[in-house]
Order: C-alpha cells, then structure tokens, then sequence
C-alpha cells in the first residue's frame, strides 16, 4: 500500500522539479524527502526517479504515478467528507486565505453568515495574494481560498483543484477630479501622457499594463508602490493615474475620480480541494458565500 504523503512529495517534484525546491514547500531537509521517495519507490516495486550526481527526474513510470496523485487524494477527500456528513454536525476549524481587499467585501460577510448559523465554529485567517494561498490549499494548510483571476490573462487553477464563482469585480480608472471629463470623453487613451502610479509585481500590475497597451500605448511607470492605500493617496494628489478592482478602490480619499473601464474586470471565486465541497464545514463556508 502507497504511503499518501509520499505521494504528494513525488506530485509536487514533479511540478517544482527539485528536492529541494519540494523540501522548502514542506518545511523539511531535503534528505527527509529523498528518504520518503526511495521509501514510495520500494512501496512501488518500481524505479520512479533517475538519479544524476546532484539532480533527479522522473521516470515513466514516476510521471504516471504522479499525475494520479490527484486522483488518489480526490478520493480520499470524498470518502471523508462522506464520513463526516454522517456525524450531522459542523463544527471545528475553517482555515481560509483571502486577498486583502477580500475581506471586507467576501471573508468577513461569510464569517458572520457562518458564525450566525454555526457560533462553535473557529476560523484560522490568512492574509495573502492567491499566488501564496493556492499552494497552501494543496498542502492542505488552508481548506478554502478567496481568489482572484484576471480572465484575459489567461490564468488557469492548478491541478486537483476547483473553483466556484463570487462575483465579478470590475477594474476601474483612478484619476484626479481634474482629469475626469478628459477621460470620460476620450477614455483610457486620454491618460497616455500622464505619470502612472503602478506597482511592483502581480497581476494587477500586468492588468494595468495590458488596458494601456490596449488602448494604444505604454504607461509611464512613474511611481511604484505595493500598497494600494498610498496609490490612491498618490492620485489624489495629483502626482499619477492607476487602474485597479473596484473592492481595492472602495475606499478612495476625496480627490480621486473613479471611472468605469471597458468591460475590464477579474473573477472573484472560491477555491478548494476537489473532493471536499461535501464536507459539512466547506459546504456550510460555500452555502454562507451564496448567502445574498
């Protein structure tokens, strides 16, 4: 019989392509995961890693075993979250990941629904951008996240998971009031020769720079920050103009003109391990976020 956690070392090389890579996502030595695959391997009866001086690869069948890794844990999900429907209870620990301007506007509304209906309920939150959460939910450190997707970016979900549908949270244009008849006349195209206010990595920087380009031209780069507050701040001052979601611009400093794009926007979803949408306490989380 195949050690499960085993498995999951041999899936996630497959995906990060080295021990130690696999060894920092689990917060282990190197040499333990080795010992866990050449343990999987005499489990397998079969080689599953080709060992080259420093560097390993998968075998065929290594690749094969790998890419049923999903299977096997989707199952298992299944199975428990069957076990625990008989219980007839809710209750324990939810461990959710949310983008910091989720919460207002979908963590904190789904706490309250839950705690509502559910007061012995505990919640473990954490604060981070969906590139950070998503690969905690597959070490199954969180058990449900708040993300986000730019549609035109062509982002997909890594394997054995699934999403389910929030909301869409529209982009908008962040400008002084000064130039907001300019923009609602001519559009994005009217801020090609202003300072922009953009920020140093992600995929809402890319978003900003994909609408300019759209629209004919590429951004000067003026300002970078990380935090959205200090951007808006920026453009109330009239030092820039920026794009960003709606949900981060919610509370905009007087001086800064919100606009409308063009049917630019990014999907607000749930995500969670394929197989534990019947868990009692997950399908509670996702019947509270359907909650109008």
């Amino acid at each position: 019989m195949m050690d499960v956690r085993r498995l999951v070392l041999l899936r996630d090389l497959a995906e990060y392509q080295t021990v130690t890579a696999v060894a920092d996502v689990h917060h282990v030595t190197a040499s333990a995961v080795s010992q866990q695959l050449r343990a999987l391997e005499a489990e397998v009866g079969k080689p599953l890693l080709l060992r080259e001086g420093r560097t390993v690869r998968l075998t065929s069948a290594g690749r094969a075993l790998a890419r049923r890794c999903e299977d096997v844990l989707a199952a298992l999900e299944r199975a428990s979250a069957e076990v625990n429907e008989l219980a007839g209870t809710i209750d324990g620990e939810l461990a959710v990941g949310c983008f910091t301007s989720g919460f207002p506007a979908v963590a904190m509304p789904m706490a309250e629904t839950l705690l509502a209906r559910h007061p012995q309920l505990r919640f473990r939150f954490q604060e981070a951008e969906p590139e950070e959460t998503i690969p905690l939910l597959r070490q199954r450190r969180l058990d449900l996240v708040v993300a986000y997707r730019y549609q035109h970016l062509g982002t997909e979900l890594p394997p054995g998971l699934v999403s389910l549908p929030v909301c869409d949270d529209p982009f908008l244009i962040c400008v002084p009031e000064r130039l907001r008849h300019v923009v609602e006349a001519e559009g994005l195209a009217a801020l090609r020769e202003q300072p922009w206010v953009t920020f140093p990595v992600g995929s809402c920087r890319e978003a900003n720079v994909h609408a300019a380009r759209t629209a004919g031209f590429t951004p000067e780069q003026a300002h970078l920050t990380a935090s959205i507050p200090v951007a808006l701040d920026m453009v109330a001052a009239g030092l820039g103009v920026t794009m960003m979601p709606a949900m981060a611009a919610r509370n905009a400093p007087p001086g800064v003109a919100l606009l409308p794009t063009d049917g630019l926007h990014r999907k607000i979803e749930v995500v969670v391990r394929a197989g534990t949408e019947r868990q009692p306490l997950i399908n509670a989380a996702l019947e509270a976020l359907a909650t109008p």
